[in-house]
């Protein structure tokens, strides 16, 4: 087996922070290092303890998730934020990808979501909900100049007229 990655569990509430902490125990390349009940006591945990991956939670009292993800990322970069939060806001998601996370999911995934989003965040992947995909696919494309579906038609046309 390699090396487990190691994870900081970050919510206010505590049951939340058991259940994910018997979630990620029971995989045997996944161990939970530590937890913190804020951003300020993350950011100080990351610092003691350097975990591969923070599981944080966006609303939280003292330093809230964003703020907490943008201080991990920027101090310890080769640290991983994977934001698992209640609230299925685009303004959180948004912010907390701004702010560095890797990923983000909302609490109501499976636990095979979860723990596949570990891993990805872990090996250097990205990981989003389905719903976040939807939203910032939304956001983007029209940056990008999408062009209507029918100038790619044309062009494969024009392009086998020429062929005998």
């Amino acid at each position: 087996m390699t090396d487990a990655i190691t994870v900081l569990l970050v919510d206010d509430q505590e049951l939340i922070r058991v259940g994910f902490r018997m979630v990620l125990d029971a995989e045997e390349d996944i161990v939970v290092v530590g937890e913190a009940g804020d951003g300020k006591a993350a950011i100080t945990q990351t610092a003691l303890l350097a975990p591969d991956l923070v599981l944080m939670d966006i609303r939280m009292p003292e330093l809230d998730g964003i703020a907490a993800t943008e201080a991990i990322v920027r101090d310890h970069p080769q640290t991983k934020v994977l934001v698992l939060t209640t609230f299925d806001l685009d303004e959180y998601a948004f912010g907390a990808i701004r702010a560095g996370a890797s990923g983000f999911l909302l609490k109501d995934a499976q636990r095979h979501e979860m723990i596949s989003a570990v891993r990805a965040v872990s090996r250097g992947d990205a990981a989003l909900s389905p719903r976040v995909t939807r939203a910032l696919m939304e956001h983007v494309t029209p940056r990008l100049g999408a062009t209507s579906s029918a100038a790619p038609a044309a062009e494969e046309s024009t392009a086998l007229e020429s062929l005998t």
